[in-house]
């Protein structure tokens, strides 16, 4: 966990799993729900926007609002609506002047 993050995990015990997000390796609670996770791990920035590529992370951790796309595996994915497994390689989902794949 990251002391400096203002977001707290519920479950600072649980057993860790490894997830990559955007080529940093992160020790993260398994069955966690992924934005959650990464809030709680320091990330701020989760992709910016298409048209002006200004930065956004979780708003409605709810599924409504899409601030959290992400990528995983090339497909484009709401972190808040995915639990965290073994092995997710995460990356930010392209924004203005990046091209998607």
């Amino acid at each position: 966990m990251n002391d400096a993050s203002p977001f707290l995990e519920l479950e600072p015990d649980a057993p860790r799993v490894t997830v990559r997000f955007d080529g940093t390796d992160y020790a993260l609670p398994e069955g966690a729900n992924l934005a959650a996770a990464l809030l709680a791990a320091g990330v701020r920035i989760f992709r910016a926007t298409p048209v002006s590529g200004a930065p956004r992370a979780p708003f409605c951790m709810m599924g409504a609002c899409y601030d959290c796309l992400v990528q995983i595996d090339g497909v484009t994915r709401q972190a808040c609506m995915t639990r965290v497994t073994d092995g997710l390689v995460v990356e930010r989902a392209p924004g203005k002047d990046q091209k998607d794949g």
